[in-house]
């Protein structure tokens, strides 16, 4: 009885240590996808806050957006393979 609870205990782990994995990969993803997007709005606002004009930060950060944009754009299941349209 004893190791049968101890064995269910170490599943849980693992399954615990695979869900921060899988959530840290997406993390990582999306950080990097929109990465320049948060650091130039988080520059923006700390000029603003400051007194300082932070209309450049901004438009950086506008672009970045618009960038960000465009390439999840291009990125789909279809398209991820380079070789979508290949089997039919």
């Amino acid at each position: 009885m004893r190791m049968r609870m101890h064995k269910q205990a170490g599943q849980g782990m693992t399954e615990y240590i695979i869900v921060v994995a899988l959530v840290a990969v997406a993390a990582i993803a999306v950080y990097q996808t929109f990465g320049q997007v948060v650091r130039s709005q988080t520059a923006a606002m700390a000029k603003e806050l400051a007194g300082e004009d932070g209309t450049a930060e901004s438009q950086m950060a506008q672009t970045a957006a618009q960038a960000a944009a465009a390439q999840t754009a291009a990125k789909s299941l279809k398209s991820f393979t380079g070789n979508a349209g290949g089997g039919q």
